[in-house]
């Protein structure tokens, strides 16, 4: 948004802040609110008068998009010849037909008003074929096309439904005004996605040019396919993965610069503020127009000789010197006046191009290098040596024949007394931060070592490194995440299994937070996690089989979501309001976008939750049995109980408590809580039990309702009611309730559940927090 009004005479008005601290602060404050809400209604004001939504309605229909699993060919369908053919007026629809349009794509009950209204006024600029339709609707084919660009897919697919899309005869041509209208929606979604249209606009009439180059006017379908994908911004713009392929590539992304950029290609600004791509390679940049005639991309991500294999050498890129000041001669470097400094993309060094000659050629892969596989520690099977090619059965094959982008054909050998990282990336976690985490992660380690899990899921990676020694690993994402992987890891049959760390980017974040990495990721420097990552301790968690019997009953239930428990597992009360939590949340995703929002419509469930009482009396319900012995619930008037295997719930909320030290003999309590007291209900001895992550055995909590739980996670109250400490716990119900794992809620009707120890995993804590007091330093 830019700085505020009147901002520049802030420092000339701090003396007389002083004589009247409160008026001043007080008239500030007010000009300030005034100047925001007066820049928003300008900016929906020029949405408007472009016939665009606001960008807070665009928002929302990105959140409703990506809860949905509907195609837009599909709905499409429904219109031209399925139960949707009613609404359709020649080949336009009225504002019902588009209302049911929206739902059926986007999957929910009721639209919002405001945001159906306003997306159907902003189809009114575009024109349809049949110009005798009424004014109040609008066209089939513009609102598909622009709903095509936006949904995933590969950019080859789109260019050809939206093509097909105009081509109502089906003779595979289009005249240069149906082209137009392609273009068009391309240009209002390029504006909703923050791109400069300015430079986007001559790009594509550039493309126009190479599709009629005979000047006809009419376009086929192969021609406008093969123009679009020679277009290297439209297809960033389309949505195009790029993909590693080591052929001196770029891996393009959008990037708006905050700072003045100089374009590697023509040197020219970019401009502060103005959109260019960007390479997550190698950070070579270049403007929108400047993206075709760039150099080929210098990384390489694995060593294609055996003179490259050991010796890693440093790959100079101009540009890029962030931090303004020469590693070698501690100068500054005057990146705000031209394109000047290299900065190397493995070590990370940034010089002047005069200190070049004073740097080695060798690189040491900089202050990462312990987490670090350089493309010399990488290399194909068929350039081992003779007596390892003996041992391989692709010894035969030429390096043609061999696939070098699958973990099959490329051997690691890390360098010595490094241990090197697999990165994990979950891209929807955290909103957008899971996908700047990895291109971060692409940039500051080898793109070999970083997975995108919604494109191949975690198998590939685990393959690749399945014989990396002393290799670890980083999932970046919420438990959810992390659960796949610790499930993807066990199946994957490994001779070591590697220690995991977790960078949070979830909700609640409990294992986490349990091991010290904190309760959510917000912007901090990766390369910092990295370092902390060194100092990390291993650690083995428990992990348990849980086991459902249903009864022979009538009564429906949902799917149980895991048959394993990482965190925990609880029945009643809070697994009512986390039901209720995940029920809204897929009905209007638009509402759950954030964690603060997040937290606040968890704590109008609990509300309602502690009114209604649903989980009353639940001990009438079920019956428990710890290591085969009933646990007496007779005296207790419970309303949910919960099952934990660390002490961490709802993003943070200890329900057992911290443990009271008892008097006496600590040793002797150690010994009686050691690995033979496999069942303890004991009260006083359970005050004692601090909770362990790998001492094989459950901690069982009974909570009186909700307005307790929220006392807990407020700190206004140490814990729930302690049951127990066992290794294996098994519930019989005779109703249906809500129960959850790991955060994911279900109901179930009667059955019984078996909880048992299953095996342990290997994580990676924290290094312990630094010191908060002032004088911490001196320490």
């Amino acid at each position: 948004m830019g700085s505020w009004p009147g901002g520049g005479a802030r420092a000339s008005g701090r003396r007389a802040n002083a004589a009247f601290p409160l008026k001043k602060t007080k008239r500030r404050k007010y000009y300030y609110q005034a100047a925001f809400v007066a820049i928003l209604k300008k900016n929906r004001k020029m949405a408007k008068e472009r016939g665009l939504i606001s960008p807070e309605d665009f928002v929302q229909l990105q959140k409703y998009m990506e809860y949905s699993t509907q195609k837009v060919s599909d709905v499409l369908k429904l219109f031209e010849d399925g139960e949707m053919a009613k609404y359709l007026q020649g080949d336009a629809i009225g504002y019902e037909g588009f209302e049911q349009f929206l739902k059926i794509y986007l999957e929910v009950d009721d639209v919002p008003s405001h945001l159906s209204s306003a997306l159907f006024q902003s189809f009114h600029n575009g024109q349809c074929l049949n110009e005798t339709l009424l004014k109040d609707v609008v066209c089939l084919s513009d609102v598909s096309c622009y709903f095509s660009l936006l949904e995933g897919g590969r950019p080859e697919d789109k260019l050809e439904f939206t093509f097909k899309l105009y081509d109502t005869d089906r003779n595979g041509i289009l005249d240069s005004s149906e082209v137009e209208k392609i273009i068009l929606q391309m240009m209002r979604v390029a504006e909703y996605l923050d791109w400069d249209v300015s430079e986007l606009r001559p790009i594509l009439q550039e493309m126009m040019k190479e599709i009629d180059y005979d000047g006809s006017g009419s376009v086929s379908l192969a021609e406008w396919v093969r123009a679009g994908a020679t277009m290297v911004p439209l297809l960033v713009l389309l949505g195009l993965e790029m993909t590693l392929k080591d052929d001196g590539q770029h891996m393009w992304r959008p990037k708006r610069f905050p700072r003045p950029v100089y374009c590697n290609l023509c040197e020219s600004s970019i401009g502060l503020g103005k959109q260019g791509l960007s390479c997550n390679l190698c950070k070579y940049t270049v403007h929108d127009h400047c993206a075709m005639k760039a150099a080929p991309c210098e990384v390489s991500t694995y060593a294609k000789s055996r003179k490259d294999i050991g010796v890693q050498s440093h790959v100079w890129v101009r540009g890029g010197c962030e931090s303004g000041r020469c590693d070698r001669c501690q100068k500054k470097i005057r990146i705000y006046h031209s394109l000047t400094g290299l900065h190397c993309v493995w070590c990370h060094l940034q010089i002047h191009d005069d200190c070049l000659e004073a740097v080695g050629p060798e690189c040491d892969c900089g202050l990462l290098r312990e987490h670090i596989l350089p493309p010399s520690s990488i290399y194909p099977s068929v350039l081992a040596s003779g007596q390892e090619r003996k041992q391989s059965k692709r010894s035969q094959k030429s390096m043609d024949d061999l696939n070098v982008f699958t973990s099959e054909a490329l051997r690691i050998e890390p360098v010595p007394n490094t241990h090197p990282l697999l990165v994990f990336v979950n891209p929807k976690s955290g909103g957008k931060q899971g996908q700047r985490v990895l291109w971060k992660f692409q940039y500051i380690l080898n793109p070999r070592q970083v997975f995108n899990l919604l494109q191949d899921g975690p198998e590939p990676g685990l393959r690749f490194f399945k014989d990396v020694p002393d290799s670890r690993i980083l999932v970046c994402g919420g438990d959810g995440t992390v659960g796949w992987i610790l499930e993807s890891i066990e199946k994957a049959n490994l001779p070591v299994v590697p220690p995991v760390a977790v960078l949070p980017l979830g909700t609640g974040n409990d294992l986490a937070r349990c091991l010290r990495w904190g309760g959510g990721y917000e912007g901090q420097n990766l390369a910092k996690i990295l370092k902390d990552l060194e100092m990390s301790k291993v650690v083995h968690i428990d992990r348990w089989s849980l086991e459902v019997i249903p009864q022979q009953t009538e009564e429906k239930s949902d799917p149980v979501p895991f048959q394993i428990i990482n965190n925990y597992f609880s029945i009643g009360v809070d697994a009512s309001i986390a039901h209720r939590f995940h029920i809204m949340r897929e009905k209007y995703p638009e509402k759950f976008n954030s964690r603060m929002k997040n937290k606040l419509w968890y704590f109008e469930f609990a509300t309602s939750e502690s009114i209604f009482s649903t989980c009353k009396k639940l001990e009438e319900s079920l019956t428990v049995e710890i290591c085969g012995k009933p646990l007496d619930l007779s005296n207790l008037s419970l309303e949910g109980i919960a099952v934990l295997n660390i002490p961490s719930m709802h993003g943070g909320s200890n329900l057992w408590g911290d443990a009271k030290r008892p008097h006496g003999d600590i040793c002797g309590i150690n010994q009686a809580l050691g690995s033979t007291a496999k069942v303890i209900t004991d009260p006083d001895i359970l005050k004692t039990c601090v909770p362990d992550l790998s001492d094989k055995r459950l901690e069982v909590v009974g909570l009186e309702g909700a307005i307790e739980m929220g006392q807990i996670y407020t700190k206004l109250k140490s814990a729930g009611r302690r049951l127990a400490k066992c290794s294996e716990i098994t519930f019989h119900t005779t109703k249906t309730l809500p129960m959850q794992i790991d955060g994911e809620p279900w109901m179930q009707s009667p059955c019984t559940i078996k909880i048992t120890h299953k095996n342990q995993m290997p994580m990676l804590m924290g290094p312990p927090p630094r010191s908060s007091n002032f004088f911490g330093f001196l320490g």
